[in-house]
């Protein structure tokens, strides 16, 4: 039995060596080809469109919701802070949505996505774009937390928070052969320190919608956002503690974010519903990201020795870390980080909103 296992194993290992020596030139041909003569035209037409959006009153959302309402969509607004929300909606308003619809909810509630979901039909007829975005962020070594439990948070609105409103939505996409754009994170693909919860979360979002596309097939078409660090929320700060509770913590930022770039929101927003408009699987952004992926595949301990260098501080102190150091050493945050993740004019709301 081990001497046939051996040689079954060299044998797909062969065949597979083989397959890939013949498949990826005719693959990179047929992409060139693709980009150059059918990606021009095959954008689609969002006007009239029904699109509902969750995590919708700040951040990636919110600019999601202004990008849609440029090109003339109907829009449903889904978050948890309706005043936020009905900002929001205001704008949209101002930038040619056909039409907009504000939905309070927690959308990591199953009853919640229903109801969003029926509202959204109800009120627009169809249901064309399902774009799950709401998230929240972590950002703590695993070992530090002291209330483990409140870190169930984090799959519940990240991962059940995307399943919910998919599950509900479905129908209603099959019959319109919609589209569902997901907000995953370059995170879910490559692991970074501080950051266990968020990274699981992430992957698991990946994993679930690459198993739809492989079940829907073309009766949904199914595109995953990569965004690496872009202005947000989260990259003001705000995220779930060791302690669990949501709160600033501009210090952890630093560290986690580093001499990194920041993207701006609104381009990653347009680059975000092009792509999705082409019916692209993927969309990195920025796109400096892009070759993680890759080495992540090849070359994991890479990655695991850079994470553990960069952001492990061996003084115990996360500002000791070399993340921080160079920050400070090089003053990259004066001309990396917008404007907006440079001022200090965040304050959390009661119930861990941002104002």
């Amino acid at each position: 039995m081990e001497f046939l296992n051996s040689f079954l194993s060299l044998v797909l290992h062969i065949a597979f060596t083989a397959f890939l020596v013949v498949y990826l030139p005719l693959s990179l041909v047929w992409r060139l080809a693709a980009w150059l003569f059918v990606r021009p035209f095959t954008k689609e037409d969002l006007k009239g469109k029904a699109v509902l959006i969750t995590g919708a009153s700040s951040g990636i959302g919110e600019q999601l919701a202004y990008e849609y309402a440029k090109r003339g969509a109907s829009i449903a607004l889904v978050a948890r802070r309706q005043h936020a929300l009905n900002n929001v909606a205001d704008e949209a308003r101002k930038r040619g949505a056909s039409d907009v619809l504000v939905l309070p909810a927690d959308i990591s509630k199953p009853e919640d996505a229903k109801r969003v979901v029926d509202e959204t039909v109800a009120r627009f007829g169809k249901l064309n774009h399902l774009v799950a975005n709401a998230g929240i962020w972590c950002c703590c070594f695993f070992e530090e937390i002291t209330n483990i439990t409140a870190f169930t948070e984090i799959m519940d609105v990240n991962f059940w928070g995307a399943v919910y409103p998919t599950y509900y939505a479905l129908p209603h996409l099959k019959a319109s052969r919609g589209k569902i754009i997901a907000n995953t994170s370059v995170a879910g693909r490559v692991p970074t320190a501080n950051m266990s919860f968020y990274n699981a979360s992430k992957a698991a979002t990946i994993r679930f919608y690459e198993t739809l596309r492989s079940e829907f097939g073309s009766a949904i078409h199914i595109t995953i956002l990569l965004p690496g660090y872009v202005e947000s929320e989260l990259t003001k700060g705000k995220a779930l503690q060791k302690g669990g509770t949501i709160e600033i913590n501009e210090n952890a930022r630093d560290v986690q974010i580093g001499p990194f770039p920041i993207g701006r929101t609104q381009t990653l927003a347009t680059v975000a519903v092009d792509g999705a408009c082409r019916g692209d699987k993927y969309v990195t952004w920025p796109s400096w990201y892009k070759p993680f992926h890759m080495i992540m595949c090849v070359a994991p301990e890479i990655i695991n020795w850079f994470s553990h260098s960069f952001y492990v501080a061996k003084e115990g102190d996360p500002s000791s870390s070399l993340s921080k150091k160079v920050l400070v050493a090089t003053g990259a945050k004066d001309f990396l980080y917008p404007p907006s993740l440079r001022s200090n004019n965040i304050k959390m709301e009661k119930n861990g909103g941002m104002l």
